[in-house]
C-alpha cells in the first residue's frame, strides 16, 4: 500500500502453490456443502423470528484471517432486515467518554433477530491494548468487565457465540502481498494492518492473556483454523448450527394472485421519463 514502510515477506521456500492447492478443501465440495450448510441458516432465521430468539455471532481473529469472507457467506441469503451484520468504526470524542460496552449495546438483537459483529467489544483486548489506544486500568478493567457483561446477556436469553479466527503468520502475510497487489482489494488494508506483521507476537500475548479471562463455560471461545478459507467457512457455519436448538418452521404457502383485467391506464410516453443510457447495448455493439 502507498505510503506503508512495512515489508511483508514472500512465501517461504519448500511449500509450493501445488502443495497449497491439494491442501484445500475442493471446490465442488465446498460449494455443494456451503449451499447446503446457507439453507439450515435460513431456518435458523425463520426459527428464530417465529420463536423471537436473539442470536450474537461475535468474529475476531488475525487481521486477514477471513472473518469478513465467512460473514458474507452466513449473511448470503438471510433477510437483512433479520440477520444484521454490526461493523462498528472507531469510537467517536463523545463514545470514548461512556461506558465501554454502551456503544455496543445499542446493536444488540431484539426479539427475532440476529447480529452478526464484524470485530467487537473485544477491540480493547486485541488492537487497543497492542498498539497503546487504550490505558492499563482500561484494559484491566475491560479483562474484569467483560465476563460479567456477557453473563449478563446470557442470563436475558441472548444466544451468544464466539468465533477466533487462527491463521498462521505465513498465510496472513501471502494475503496482505495479494491485497497490496489487487488494487480492487487495497482497500481492506491499512497502514495499522500491515503493523500488524511486526506485532505478531503482541498479538498472540494479547489473545492468550484475552482467552485466560473470557473464555467462560456460559460464552466460550470456539477457534477457527482458517489458512483454508473454505474449510473455515464451512467447519465454523457447521458449528454454529450445531449450536442453536432450531427447526424448521412451516410457512404459510404463497400463490400469485389472477392479474386483474385492464381498467384502462396507459403508461406515460418515454420521452417525458429520463431513463438511463443503454450501456448494455454500447458493449454489444462493440462501440463502447
Amino acid at each position: 500500500m502507498a505510503g506503508s514502510n512495512v515489508k511483508v515477506k514472500t512465501k517461504k521456500a519448500g511449500k509450493s502453490a501445488a502443495a497449497d492447492a491439494a491442501a484445500r478443501m475442493p471446490k465442488k465440495l465446498y460449494e455443494a456443502e456451503l449451499f447446503r450448510l446457507q439453507a439450515e441458516l435460513v431456518k435458523v432465521q425463520e426459527w428464530a423470528r417465529a420463536e423471537r430468539a436473539r442470536i450474537v455471532v461475535i468474529f475476531e481473529g488475525r487481521d486477514a484471517a477471513g472473518k469478513g469472507s465467512t460473514i458474507k457467506r452466513v449473511s448470503q441469503y438471510l433477510n437483512p432486515r433479520v440477520a444484521q451484520i454490526a461493523a462498528l468504526p472507531a469510537p467517536t470524542e463523545r463514545e470514548q467518554t461512556e461506558w465501554y460496552f454502551q456503544r455496543y449495546i445499542e446493536h444488540l438483537p431484539s426479539a427475532g433477530q440476529i447480529v452478526l459483529f464484524d470485530r467487537s467489544w473485544y477491540n480493547r483486548a486485541g488492537v487497543e491494548r497492542v498498539m497503546g489506544f487504550c490505558t492499563k486500568e482500561e484494559y484491566t478493567r475491560f479483562l474484569h468487565q467483560c465476563p460479567i457483561f456477557e453473563r449478563l446477556l446470557v442470563e436475558d436469553g441472548i444466544l451468544l457465540r464466539k468465533y477466533w479466527f487462527s491463521v498462521s503468520d505465513e498465510e496472513q502475510q501471502l494475503r496482505f502481498r495479494s491485497r497490496l497487489q489487487d488494487p480492487m482489494r487495497q482497500w481492506k488494508l491499512s497502514p495499522m494492518d500491515l503493523e500488524s506483521v511486526t506485532r505478531w507476537e503482541d498479538y498472540s500475548r494479547a489473545k492468550d492473556e484475552m482467552f485466560v479471562h473470557t473464555d467462560i463455560p456460559e460464552a466460550p471461545w470456539n477457534v477457527v483454523e482458517s489458512d483454508d478459507k473454505r474449510r473455515a467457512r464451512i467447519n465454523m457455519i457447521a458449528h454454529l448450527l450445531s449450536t442453536i436448538p432450531y427447526h424448521a418452521v412451516q410457512r404459510a404457502k404463497l400463490s400469485l394472485p389472477p392479474r386483474p383485467p385492464s381498467q384502462g391506464y396507459q403508461r406515460a410516453p418515454r420521452d417525458m421519463q429520463t431513463y438511463v443510457p443503454d450501456h448494455a447495448a454500447a458493449l454489444e455493439r462493440g462501440t463502447h
